[in-house]
């Protein structure tokens, strides 16, 4: 990595993935990559680690997700001032830790955009609404996407933002409140899903962050959507195609092409009625674990 301060690359994870061997590659000598799991016994401690990686074993959440007892656990232990959060789900490319590098030289903190690629019949289908209302909304309003975001400890309050993460589900929801970030124009491609109930629950929690940490674009997309689902019905061929035009010109100025922007009309149907069922569901599954959010700082892990 080119010259410039040390970073820790916080990763959670319970098995090494490619992602781990990529971004390990990447570490320059005064760098470190956490790779923090649950348990001692997670596949992830079978493997013998390379230099600059460390292991670190969060234990099990109590108030919290696993996802956000990880990250804060990483940042208590996390050597240096340069924060890099990543997954372990995506392709990093060889200069993915220099250039999230070299963009906070520029621009300070940063953050990348996901694009979500469905790997079972549903969110196959959902994937153009995931682009429109996910991808997009991350790319034109600056927000932060937890699987590449960089950042430094003074940029935010960080004893603050470490203690509301041991009892809230959302790491990236909750950093927004703390950081703002630039948006550059990069997109990782993020497959997802490989069950349809597994689809359902993603879908369940990512509009239950949406509904504790922005209330009011809850509220705003779904009456969008509800006019959009009726436009659907009353005109359909029209709708169809406005929707296929529109999902075609978003995948562009994300870069990518995908041919299932032609799902976006059929795609309505489905979302729509997800979205009102993700709204009425009291818990969901991530990760192995069942949780009830009743509010933004009120978690409990069910057993």
């Amino acid at each position: 990595m080119a010259d410039g301060p040390p970073v820790s690359v916080l990763l959670p994870t319970t098995r090494w993935t490619d992602a781990c061997t990529e971004v390990a590659a990447q570490l320059g000598d005064r760098d470190e990559l956490l790779l923090i799991h649950d348990v001692e016994d997670d596949p992830v401690t079978e493997r013998s680690t390379p230099e600059g990686v460390r292991l670190i074993a969060a234990g099990e959440p109590e108030h919290c997700s696993g996802k956000a007892n990880a990250i804060a656990t990483g940042m208590k232990v996390a050597r240096h001032d340069r924060l890099v959060w990543t997954d372990d789900d995506f392709h990093h490319p060889p200069d993915w830790l220099a250039a999230l590098s070299a963009d906070y030289e520029e621009y300070g903190p940063v953050s990348e955009v996901p694009y979500f690629v469905g790997r079972d019949p549903l969110s196959v289908v959902l994937e153009p609404l995931y682009a429109s209302a996910g991808s997009l909304s991350i790319y034109r309003d600056n927000r932060i996407w937890g699987g590449a975001v960089i950042f430094e400890r003074d940029d935010i309050d960080e004893a603050a933002f470490v203690e509301n993460l041991q009892r809230t589900v959302s790491d990236d929801g909750l950093l927004m409140e703390y950081l703002q970030v630039t948006t550059v124009g990069r997109t990782r491609i993020v497959p997802i899903g490989g069950t349809i109930r597994e689809t359902i629950e993603r879908q369940v929690r990512w509009t239950q962050i949406l509904r504790w940490h922005f209330p009011g674009l809850v509220v705003g997309t779904v009456l969008i959507l509800l006019f959009v689902l009726a436009g659907a019905i009353v005109a359909p061929l029209p709708t169809a195609v406005l929707l296929t035009v529109v999902h075609l010109a978003v995948n562009e100025l994300l870069g990518v092409r995908r041919w299932t922007a032609v799902l976006a009309y059929p795609a309505m149907f489905v979302f729509v009625p997800l979205i009102v069922y993700a709204l009425a569901r009291r818990t969901f599954v991530w990760g192995g674990r069942r949780y009830r959010w009743r509010g933004k700082f009120d978690v409990t892990v069910v057993e």
